[in-house]
């Protein structure tokens, strides 16, 4: 066992409840635009699921992140990880990409997180929504904040698109990959976005406030 090379992540690193442990592996995806992705995987029920997506940042290298978190997992792939990573990457190229639900391993997220990605999820490229009307949306007024901090905690960006939500005014918002790159994602898809970092467009999705 000592030298068996998974790495265990328990449910209180990640959110799983209760005692579930998972046999991750990973995968990384060289190069992007904006540097290495990596993929972060098990299988627990018998196929593939992807626990996590880590996307660079200039101020961390996050393949030595990944690696950190992870420093017992062996590197490797299945088909439906290497389908993942080239959607991911050719996203990133600046590619209409067409991302699948089914290989997430969404039982880390709570409740709520699920709710906030799965609308997320729906917005479509070269649109935005708000963090404001995504919780109203889920019929959470007044729950901009949870739902900023549940897009903070993405645990799969890009394929989860949380680049596409803004403030109220328009202003970008956070963003883990760092502000540079939610404007640089939102413009590859044809999101006006201004020198003062506002995006400009005619309605948000799931309203009708302008901005």
């Amino acid at each position: 066992m000592k030298n068996r090379k998974i790495s265990l992540i328990r449910s209180r690193s990640i959110g799983i409840p209760g005692n579930y442990i998972i046999p991750a592996r990973k995968k990384v995806i060289i190069p992007t635009p904006f540097g290495p992705a990596v993929i972060i995987w098990s299988i627990d029920t018998g196929r593939p699921g992807i626990v996590r997506v880590f996307i660079s940042n200039s101020r961390l290298c996050i393949p030595e992140l990944a690696f950190n978190s992870f420093c017992r997992a062996q590197v490797s792939s299945r088909p439906e990880i290497d389908c993942a990573a080239a959607a991911i990457k050719s996203y990133f190229d600046g590619n209409d990409a067409v991302f699948s639900m089914d290989s997430l391993d969404l039982r880390q997220c709570p409740e709520f997180q699920r709710k906030v990605l799965r609308a997320v999820y729906a917005v479509p490229r070269g649109s935005v929504s708000t963090y404001g009307l995504i919780a109203k949306y889920l019929k959470k007024p007044g729950g901009a904040r949870a739902v900023g901090s549940a897009l903070a905690a993405n645990p799969f960006p890009i394929i989860f698109p949380c680049h596409r939500v803004v403030r109220m005014d328009g202003a970008l918002g956070g963003y883990q990959g760092g502000s540079d790159m939610k404007r640089a994602l939102l413009q590859k898809e044809g999101v006006v976005v201004s020198r003062t970092g506002r995006v400009s467009c005619g309605s948000f999705y799931y309203g009708k406030g302008q901005i």
